[in-house]
């Protein structure tokens, strides 16, 4: 996999069409590439992002949430936090179970900061990528530095899902496509894939971090959801599935985990360190 070195860009609120747009500064993020290192392909997986489904569209805490934010309930992102009495209710249905996963955008808000400024992702050996259990995956693109508020950050999802990428143009910083989640693992050649999850063998997150660290083309898969366990489909997909504490752990804690142990692994923070004393 090719490196790309990183510049810096910044997604910007626009207060007079509530849209976003890019920016890009000269000034890079951070150095090149490391000679000799590897990209790591961190997949959140099965994310609970997704536009408000037609069965809910018509629930008085969504109707109530597009009247305010005045937009067509259907183009709102589903959240717990603005329509959880009609998230419960659909749950309270027999016929939709399946809600148990759905509704908690932050959790890839979260995982998004903690990786998108990393030192890995900063020396461009981060690869970041958000599965949804709908099946779209959202591609970011490195040099991306997302709103640090939530709700602009959801913003950013509504314009996303309405324009499919933002920066509209031939150079998006974030783009969303049709594709499952075998289809993405295939198509970026990674290899071993590493799944974790409270269901799989218990050990240490630097022993669950060796084989991607010795890897030329890993990926570790995390869960962007709250509750349940990744589908079948899921779990096939990995070589190994390892669960790195004995309760369950927020997936932006996962997340920031093995992004420090992969870049303990490949021996970054001493390069980087060995980098800036040579400049000075």
């Amino acid at each position: 996999m090719t490196c790309v070195a990183p510049r810096q860009a910044r997604l910007c609120l626009d207060y007079n069409n509530t849209h976003l747009s890019a920016e890009h500064d000269t000034q890079p993020r951070g150095g090149r590439c490391l000679e000799g290192s590897h990209v790591l392909t961190l997949i959140l997986a099965e994310s609970s992002i997704e536009r408000v489904p037609p069965e809910l569209a018509k629930h008085r805490s969504v109707v109530s949430h597009a009247r305010r934010k005045k937009r067509e309930p259907g183009s709102l992102i589903l959240d717990r936090s603005y329509h959880h009495s009609a998230i419960r209710a659909a749950e309270a249905r027999e016929s939709s179970k399946d809600f148990l996963k759905r509704g908690r955008p932050d959790i890839a808000f979260h995982v998004l900061l903690q990786a998108l400024g990393s030192p890995l992702n900063l020396e461009g050996l981060l690869r970041t990528y958000v599965h949804t259990l709908d099946d779209n995956v959202i591609d970011v693109d490195p040099r991306v530095k997302l709103p640090r508020n939530y709700d602009r950050f959801i913003g950013l999802l509504e314009q996303l899902y309405e324009e499919k990428s933002v920066p509209p143009g031939d150079e998006p910083l974030l783009s969303i496509r049709k594709r499952t989640l075998p289809n993405l693992v295939s198509e970026t050649g990674a290899a071993p894939v590493i799944a974790f999850s409270t269901l799989g063998e218990l050990t240490s997150v630097e022993k669950a971090c060796l084989p991607i660290a010795k890897a030329s083309a890993p990926a570790a898969l995390i869960g962007g959801f709250a509750h349940s366990h990744f589908s079948r489909s899921t779990t096939q997909l990995a070589s190994h599935i390892f669960s790195i504490d004995r309760e369950p752990l927020d997936a932006w804690v996962v997340a920031a985990r093995i992004i420090y142990e992969y870049e303990r692994g490949i021996h970054l923070p001493e390069r980087r360190l060995r980098a800036a004393n040579s400049r000075t």
